[in-house]
């Protein structure tokens, strides 16, 4: 079992949602064994970013994305699955952390003002 940590951003997402949500979100990352990390399976996925091995887990509606340094996880944040924020991450694009805490719906709104 590993000790899990978790970003400013992780935080401020899974405050959002109520505590019983909150608890299930996490729960698939808290019960990892170290064979499931090793070989990534669906569904938990493994890509390198930075010369860094990152994780993804999808947990219901979210999604983690964390490392793995010695016996802790630290996430470095929580994505609503089909987000614009998700995509970007889980496909590479670089992005910055201050991108991944905006809110996705000053995106949207930017987009409908250039359509005026």
């Amino acid at each position: 079992m590993y000790q899990v940590t978790f970003s400013e951003q992780s935080l401020k997402e899974l405050e959002k949602l109520p505590k019983l949500q909150q608890l299930a979100v996490i729960e698939p990352l808290s019960n990892l064994t170290e064979r499931q990390l090793n070989h990534p399976e669906e569904p938990l996925g493994a890509f390198r970013r930075s010369g860094k091995s990152v994780y993804r887990l999808r947990s219901g509606e979210h999604r983690i994305y964390f490392e793995r340094k010695g016996g802790t996880l630290n996430t470095l944040c929580i994505l609503h699955k089909n987000t614009l924020t998700d995509f970007i991450f889980r496909t590479k694009l670089p992005i910055s952390e201050e991108q991944l805490v905006e809110q996705h719906s000053s995106f949207w709104k930017y987009l409908e003002t250039l359509k005026h």
